[in-house]
């Protein structure tokens, strides 16, 4: 029996038949006896439409409420995946990502992670439940909301893999790897088999839209060997 843990991208969850699409394949992973942590995004567009209406409200919000509205479209995500999950017969439960330990320092809109204590995740996974984790947030010493900034969910999962010593963590996305261009715009791309932490940093840094810069540097702290899939 293998723990893995899955990220799903606001690509893949963008509609309900895609979140269905995603229950469909985390039963499967069930079925075969392994433990399931899915870390989701927010649903493609929901961010960026928050956000909007933060700015019609006032064009410079306060950090902290931003943090507070932008973690809404993760926890839309969560509740919608576990229901998708019910629906197929499969005990699944949502969690923040307070709810699921992950404490960060107090830097509104991009904080860091300092540190996960995933007991009640592994509660509820030897309990034989699926695990459904907002992506992108977690609170403070003192409670407060805080988001990761972009791309925070890849940093979730990560991060997550390392404190629960997952065996597998899986990254999807609505590309099917990591490639030596954006293959959308170079057809001659080529999919790279494997990539070193470093080089996956280098790629990372120089605008590689498929993980996020501080994940890859978490996951070479860590030593957490992940994988890019297609979703």
């Amino acid at each position: 029996m293998a723990l893995i843990v899955q990220k799903y991208g606001g690509t893949s969850v963008a509609n309900t038949e895609r979140i269905r699409n995603v229950a469909t394949r985390v039963a499967q992973y069930r079925q075969r006896g392994d433990q399931v942590v899915v870390v989701v995004s927010a649903m493609s567009g929901v961010t960026d439409g928050l956000i909007k209406l933060a700015r019609e409200i006032m064009p410079l919000p306060s950090e902290r409420e931003m943090d507070v509205l932008l973690a809404t479209g993760e926890q839309t995500t969560i509740a919608l995946a576990a229901m998708a999950l019910h629906a197929l017969g499969v005990p699944a439960f949502s969690l923040t990502g307070a709810q699921a330990g992950i404490v960060t320092d107090g830097v509104h809109t991009k904080a860091k992670i300092k540190n996960i204590t995933p007991r009640r995740i592994h509660e509820l996974l030897n309990a034989g439940n699926v695990v459904i984790v907002a992506g992108f947030q977690g609170q403070t010493q003192d409670g407060h909301i805080t988001t990761l900034g972009r791309g925070g969910s890849d940093l979730t999962a990560i991060a997550l893999a390392a404190a629960l010593k997952a065996d597998l963590c899986q990254i999807y996305t609505d590309v099917d790897g990591v490639y030596t261009a954006d293959p959308r715009i170079v057809p001659a791309a080529r999919k790279l088999a494997e990539v070193s932490y470093d080089e996956m940093l280098e790629l990372a840094s120089l605008g590689a839209k498929v993980m996020q810069s501080r994940s890859v540097e978490f996951a070479k702290k860590f030593g957490v060997v992940f994988e890019v899939r297609s979703s």
